[in-house]
């Protein structure tokens, strides 16, 4: 069995996309798929149970995956021993994080990264930070700046930057909102909230409801990303939680006011997420070591 398809196995399980994978690795879906099937012919079992929406591993797969993981990095590891010291890294780097995070933090991070090695091509991609984890499983990224999940997936790394505050905010304007806050005691149940979809924020906006003994909080709009929930309060659409350098950053942040919390917001970690068998590639090795110099 070649090492080469080792890589299409291991790239076609994190992706479950023959597509996707198939342009990671400039050729077509076809001729990805007989690769699979000569490993398939190999082995003496289907490696991938396929469909037209999905992709999975089946139970050899999984089995199979345990095997080739191991396998790929060690081949990696016995090439980079193996071959001339190269003078400069060359290649590209695919990033994703929130709009919000790539002038807030990133610079400082790729200030350093591009002195070292100018040869590197960042490819920034933003978006909401929910999808920042998906982004990273499914090798759209290499590397995604994100806040720390719950439940951190075993085979993606996490290295921490910085803590991540979270404020109460409401508009200036008059309002439904600005009325309940004028109400002693703040009716919180029937407060319009905007909240993200989905995401770390969103799990500490949800704890911060159940501490309130809220189980049914009035969602005036769900929201993917967070930069235009508070352009939506200053509208006076609604209150939200937020986190301070989301707010901090924002164009309007003079048409939205700070409220005091009736309960302490827990904090969430921020980092740099990336899977872990990535690690031995060149230049997210690079750009790991040097996370370890600056944060």
């Amino acid at each position: 069995m070649e090492f080469h398809s080792l890589k299409l196995f291991l790239d076609l399980a994190q992706s479950q996309s023959f597509i996707r994978t198939a342009e990671k690795n400039h050729m077509s879906a076809s001729t990805l798929s007989r690769h699979i099937q000569r490993m398939e012919q190999e082995i003496g079992q289907p490696l991938f149970l396929r469909d037209n929406r999905q992709v999975l591993l089946t139970e050899a797969g999984k089995r199979f995956l345990h095997f080739a993981e191991p396998t790929w990095g060690n081949w990696q590891q016995l090439q980079r021993q193996f071959s001339p010291p190269q003078t400069e890294l060359e290649g590209e780097l695919k990033l994703f994080c929130s709009v919000t995070a790539a002038y807030s933090h990133l610079p400082q991070l790729l200030e350093k990264f591009r002195q070292r090695y100018p040869k590197i091509e960042i490819k920034l991609s933003t978006g909401d930070p929910a999808k920042a984890l998906e982004n990273v499983q499914s090798m759209q990224s290499d590397l995604s700046l994100t806040g720390k999940p719950t439940f951190l997936p075993t085979n993606i790394a996490f290295h921490y930057i910085d803590e991540i505050a979270l404020s109460l905010i409401a508009p200036r304007i008059p309002c439904l909102a600005t009325q309940l806050l004028q109400q002693k005691p703040i009716s919180w149940q029937n407060m319009p909230f905007i909240v993200p979809v989905d995401g770390p924020a969103r799990k500490q906006i949800d704890a911060w409801f159940k501490q309130l003994k809220i189980k049914e909080p009035q969602i005036y709009a769900t929201v993917e990303g967070h930069e235009a929930i508070v352009p939506m309060v200053a509208l006076g659409c609604g209150v939200a939680l937020l986190p301070d350098v989301v707010i901090q950053h924002s164009p309007v942040l003079h048409q939205i006011a700070y409220l005091d919390s009736p309960l302490p917001v827990y904090r969430f970690e921020l980092g740099i997420c990336v899977q872990q068998r990535r690690l031995q590639e060149p230049i997210i090795h690079a750009f790991w070591a040097l996370l370890a110099e600056i944060t």
